[in-house]
């Protein structure tokens, strides 16, 4: 069995069109069909099954599926060990929920990539869960811990979150010294039915009905938040980059949560993303404790 076929079998099984696959690979669509053909062929059975909705794997196709990756992980391994133990080189892709990869993680990286030259960093930023089977990502970030799947999971770091609202705001309306004074004043917030993971849904938490004023993006919140437009519940790390903002009662209400760095299984024999991996591990920590001092 020929390594390339299987690098093919993967973009296409992860890209579920032979046109995705194509830009991965960056070859055109006609070419990858030929080679799953020629797979198929060669191994007797039918890999894809194709429909409306792309192409999706048959029941040897799923069974294949991670003996591949496991190649794939292999091969990874022995050309990162040709390459030594000298700085980081390569392409690594990280995903992360929009608050961590705007306020958090940019600096981290940037002292990275300055002690590594040779690496390019591209930081996905979506208000979503990144799925690493399909290769997403090399790595992802989340606000939970995955229960399930072929992953490998580290904290990242804890942080903090508390109520915030502007200097201007908080002159122009009733004042807030309990929580009860939290039902005369207007609230921002994410979108209810877009609230991805049940660790977001911070307003739920401290007894406050669904906002008026609301969005998917963390940064669209802040900027909300700094133009006057109401409470909203904001990460300690992100206040830095909003000095207009205060804190309203700390000491009544105050969240704890935690980011989670999440890896395919498979990868924990590619040495590259395991140091990278624990740069990012400890550069996260001593920024988030210079962010939250």
């Amino acid at each position: 069995m020929d390594w390339d076929d299987l690098r093919v079998f993967l973009a296409v099984a992860r890209a579920e069109s032979l046109s995705g696959a194509g830009r991965r690979l960056k070859v055109d669509p006609a070419t990858v069909g030929r080679r799953v053909a020629r797979l198929e062929e060669d191994l007797g059975r039918r890999l894809f099954v194709k429909s409306p909705q792309g192409y999706g794997l048959t029941e040897e196709g799923a069974r294949l599926l991670p003996h591949a990756e496991r190649a794939e992980a292999a091969f990874d391994g022995a050309s990162e060990a040709l390459r030594g133990p000298e700085g980081l080189t390569g392409q690594i892709r990280l995903g992360a929920p929009d608050g961590c990869a705007n306020y958090l993680l940019p600096q981290v990286i940037a002292r990275i990539c300055d002690a590594n030259p040779g690496l390019e960093v591209q930081l996905v930023a979506l208000p979503r869960v990144f799925n690493l089977s399909k290769r997403e990502a090399d790595m992802a970030v989340a606000v939970s811990r995955p229960e399930a799947g072929r992953l490998t999971v580290q904290k990242l770091t804890d942080y903090r979150l508390h109520l915030a609202a502007s200097r201007e705001y908080l002159a122009g309306h009733a004042p807030i010294l309990g929580r009860e004074d939290l039902k005369d004043h207007r609230f921002v917030g994410y979108i209810p039915d877009m609230i991805f993971d049940k660790e977001l849904d911070y307003l739920a938490e401290i007894g406050v009905p669904p906002p008026p004023l609301a969005s998917n993006s963390v940064s669209v919140q802040l900027n909300f938040l700094r133009q006057g437009a109401g409470l909203g519940v904001v990460h300690d790390f992100a206040l830095a980059a909003a000095p207009e903002l205060v804190r309203v009662i700390p000491e009544v209400i105050s969240l704890r949560r935690a980011f989670w760095l999440i890896r395919h299984a498979d990868d924990g024999r590619v040495e590259r993303l395991n140091r990278f991996a624990a740069l990012l591990t400890a550069g996260a920590r001593a920024e988030m404790l210079r962010l939250e001092a």
